[in-house]
């Protein structure tokens, strides 16, 4: 079976929009992710703050890194996102995974996403099912 940073290596490969965030691997270990990103002008909406879509994208990046680490390959089937802060051109974004549940098909994760002042501007909760498919 492949290591967790074997995983998201060969993830991570493939994942255009996971290159195009910016996104950095800051840790990862079994069942658990930490990521970062910079927030640019192309990420910001009409009101010149990052699109709610920013943050999630870097939550679900979090999520599949973190439970494909396991070796089994893992798909989202169900996720939500609450935005509590907004968030800004340069701000420095960190996802970082919570698993709270696993069984044979299904984990269950929250995500915490922070800026670089530390402050709470986002929390991501998602749901998935663990195949059978093994990562070679």
């Amino acid at each position: 079976m492949l290591s967790p940073k074997e995983i998201v290596s060969k993830m991570i490969s493939n994942d255009a929009f996971s290159k195009w965030l910016g996104i950095n691997i800051l840790k990862l270990e079994k069942g658990y992710c930490k990521l970062e990103m910079k927030v640019v002008k192309e990420m910001t909406n009409g009101f010149d703050i990052a699109h709610g879509g920013i943050c999630y994208s870097l939550a679900d990046s979090a999520l599949a890194f973190a439970s494909n680490s396991h070796g089994k390959m893992a798909l989202s089937i169900e996720t939500s996102i609450s935005h509590t802060k907004k968030v800004n051109i340069d701000d420095t974004l960190t996802a970082e995974t919570e698993e709270l549940n696993i069984n044979p098909k299904t984990g269950l994760y929250n995500i915490r996403i922070t800026n670089q002042n530390s402050d709470e501007i986002a929390f991501f909760k998602g749901t998935v099912f663990f195949s059978d498919k093994i990562w070679k």
